[in-house]
């Protein structure tokens, strides 16, 4: 019904071809293409927005949503997505970023495992982004590291933790050299962890102070 209502001046001529959709002033469109601190009050774009599933009000989505209406507008949508691969989006990167963190917040079983596994890419790097920021350090900085630097090894812990990124990926962006070699850190960081294991008799009439 929305999109019926913001197509209006088009189907009236009231447009020009070149005119941009958001051009028409007698029109709540474009107040849609604005950031909320410019909208009146009283209006919520939230639900068409999801019905073009475009997941958040952000510079990206507005943009995402002028986009899809003036594809609409030239009837060229349906070729358009025809053209796009299976595993493409349709939209900017930073449209893409944002549909990729909304993937890995509300995961289902209508996702699969290309989408999947680029958003556990996408949620680690912003976990790495976070982590350099909080330490004061740069990538360079990150490279320049030690392969088994307690910090990368921290920070694998916690990529490990926290997403279903490969130790391979792991250990390529944090510049631990092979993914073996990261294993084998984990390993050892596993288990010095462990409690201490306590001492066993070496035989069964002595016991342990009495070895020593």
């Amino acid at each position: 019904m929305c999109d019926y209502v913001h197509l209006n001046p088009v189907r009236a001529r009231m447009l020009e071809e070149r005119q941009p959709l958001e051009t028409f002033p007698w029109s709540s469109y474009p107040l849609y293409l604005q950031s909320p601190e410019k909208r009146p009050v009283w209006m919520c774009v939230l639900r068409l927005l999801g019905e073009w599933a475009i997941p958040s009000d952000s510079p990206a989505g507005r943009q995402q949503f002028a986009l899809q209406m003036e594809a609409r507008r030239v009837g060229e949508q349906e070729q358009q997505l025809k053209a796009v691969k299976s595993d493409g989006c349709l939209g900017s990167e930073a449209f893409r970023q944002e549909l990729l963190a909304q993937v890995s917040i509300k995961r289902g079983l209508w996702h699969f495992g290309p989408e999947l596994d680029e958003s556990a890419e996408a949620k680690a790097q912003r976990i790495i982004s976070s982590e350099l920021n909080a330490m004061g350090m740069t990538e360079q900085d990150l490279e320049r590291q030690p392969k088994g630097a307690p910090f990368k090894v921290d920070l694998a812990l916690k990529l490990r933790a926290e997403t279903t990124v490969t130790l391979g990926w792991i250990a390529q962006r944090l510049h631990m050299g092979k993914r073996g070699h990261l294993k084998h850190l984990l390993y050892w960081h596993n288990k010095v962890k462990k409690p201490p294991i306590s001492c066993r008799p070496m035989k069964p009439s002595r016991s342990c102070s009495d070895s020593a």
